[in-house]
């Protein structure tokens, strides 16, 4: 099993290219199922779940290529991906597959809307909580569908076609949401949806059906309109730039220091977090092609967070930025509202020195005059970057295992953080 070996050192310098979101390009590439022509998807990140999720969509008949280098692009450039859905020869998605990764799930609403069936397992992924799905069957049931639950799958019928119809989340879902509108995209007459998630990747994925021919309108606010249409056709589609990324990216330069430049991201994605990292010492400069993270070095100052949907403090950056406030001048609170069962990193950080105290939901971290390396072990995927990002500054060697967390999320993370002057190797096993 592959280790990390991080030397802190020295600042941070230079530039780091963005990679497409993978919470983005995962409901892009099951969305491509509700058509029977191509859809082609740009900058696609290369990581572990989306090879996993094409594992996935061609057990359900799906074809894809994948184009080849063009003139002028690096291996840090994200991929074009032809994909076709012309058949679907299966609309069972086995518990085998399923279980591997929560967001394949999701082909429920897509197989449920073109193919009037679908029987999928319930779903696996981080160990960060149940994460329910009853908001995925009610809203589903809402549309018409006519669902069972039976050793472990979530059997689905709509035979007559999906009816539009108003449906309010009682809480905001992602997840559902993504769901919720593909699904709707092919329902005959309107579905109006409450309280959807104001995620950039739910407006990414609207903005390509729409590309695609649905007729779904606000995209952005908390109440989405869906007109259904007889069918949707090809489209081609950039992948939205991973906001989770550039804030890891940034809250690393933050803690280290030096100055580093994030190629292809724009602040609207994550101004909260920008906003927050000024207040703890960051200074933050954005021009139309991407965002300049520098510390001089002054002592960090702490800040309290607590996670919130869009447009708030995301979850993913949690464990980020409580590595970043183990060595702020003074104490800070990081309350956890999306999931429980998401502080798991804190007992790793304390392994290099930090001191956290927890409350429930509720972290308290006192910063510390310095870490020291030590081995540690990656226990889900936004966790595993949390101990890179303390690694950074740890005086000596920091192993981290089970860094196939990492590989999940982040796109080339050692060679994207060696070239701008980190020691970070990967130690295949």
């Amino acid at each position: 099993m592959d280790k990390i070996l991080v030397t802190g050192n020295g600042p941070l310098n230079g530039t780091i290219p963005i990679s497409g979101a993978k919470n983005a390009a995962l409901p892009l590439m099951i969305a491509l199922m509700l058509s029977e022509e191509s859809l082609v998807l740009e900058n696609v990140p290369r990581l572990a779940d989306v090879d996993s999720l094409i594992r996935i969509l061609e057990n359900h008949g799906i074809d894809y290529r994948v184009e080849g280098k063009r003139r002028g692009t690096s291996e840090m450039s994200g991929r074009t991906i032809h994909f076709s859905a012309a058949e679907i020869i299966d609309t069972t998605a086995p518990y085998e597959l399923v279980s591997k990764m929560r967001a394949s799930f999701w082909v429920i609403g897509p197989l449920l809307a073109r193919m009037g069936e679908a029987r999928v397992s319930l779903p696996g992924g981080c160990a960060i909580g149940t994460r329910p799905v009853d908001l995925f069957i009610d809203s589903l049931a809402a549309l018409g569908a006519d669902i069972s639950i039976d050793h472990g799958y979530i059997n689905a019928f709509a035979p007559n076609g999906l009816k539009g119809t108003r449906y309010r989340f009682p809480k905001v879902s992602v997840g559902a949401t993504h769901v919720l509108m593909m699904a709707a995209s092919l329902a005959k007459g309107t579905t109006t949806i409450e309280n959807a998630a104001l995620e950039p990747e739910v407006v990414d994925l609207g903005t390509c059906l729409n590309a695609m021919g649905a007729k779904i309108s606000g995209l952005g606010t908390s109440t989405i309109t869906i007109e259904g249409v007889e069918k949707l056709h090809g489209a081609r589609h950039r992948v939205v730039a991973d906001r989770i990324e550039a804030g890891t990216f940034a809250m690393a330069v933050t803690m280290t220091g030096g100055e580093v430049y994030l190629k292809g991201v724009q602040p609207h994605l994550f101004q909260t977090v920008l906003d927050t990292l000024e207040k703890v010492g960051a200074e933050i400069e954005v021009d139309e092609g991407g965002i300049k993270v520098r510390r001089n070095g002054r002592a960090l100052s702490p800040a309290n967070v607590t996670t919130e949907p869009f447009p708030g403090f995301p979850t993913d950056l949690q464990a980020q930025f409580m590595a970043l406030m183990t060595r702020a001048n003074g104490t800070s609170e990081i309350t956890e509202t999306i999931f429980e069962n998401r502080f798991m990193h804190v007992q790793e950080l304390a392994r290099l020195g930090a001191d956290i105290s927890l409350d429930g939901q509720k972290a308290t971290v006192t910063g510390v005059e310095g870490l020291n390396g030590a081995e540690v072990m990656a226990t889900d995927l936004r966790a595993s970057v949390s101990l890179v990002i303390a690694a950074l500054v740890a005086d000596g060697e920091t192993t981290v295992n089970r860094v196939y967390h990492l590989d999940r999320g982040f796109e080339l993370l050692e060679e994207k953080l060696s070239k701008c002057g980190a020691k970070i190797v990967r130690i295949r096993d």
